[in-house]
């Protein structure tokens, strides 16, 4: 699998980020906060697989990009980005050594840092 830096989606969500638009949340909760399959499909549905590709920061150039699975580490609820789906998407994207990846999330993660209220 050879997955690179979704550039238009790590720009959405920096423009999301600095608009106030983040949830400032737990590592542990991405599991309650992350869209569910229904939820994905409604929101390809009324704005189209482009629009979906704009959530999720990495994409696999092995894979058909007109599925979902083109895409990989989703960071929000098609809504706000979530800091606890950042942490997720930074883990799973230091196990399998995708560095590019890495390096944007932890990037988006300080932004969140910097600008949630403490």
């Amino acid at each position: 699998m050879a997955v690179s830096l979704n550039e238009p989606a790590f720009e959405h969500a920096k423009r999301l980020i600095r608009a106030g638009e983040f949830v400032a949340d737990e590592r542990g909760a991405w599991s309650e906060h992350q869209p569910s399959a229904a939820d994905e499909d409604e929101f390809i549905e009324r704005n189209g697989l482009g629009e979906y590709g704009h959530w999720y920061l990495g994409v696999d150039d092995q894979t058909n990009e007109k599925t979902k699975g083109h895409y990989k580490f989703p960071f929000g609820d098609f809504k706000q980005v979530h800091r606890c789906g950042l942490l997720a998407a930074e883990s799973r994207a230091g196990q399998r050594k995708y560095l590019e990846i890495e390096r944007a999330v932890a990037h988006l993660h300080g932004m969140i840092d910097a600008l949630a209220p403490s």
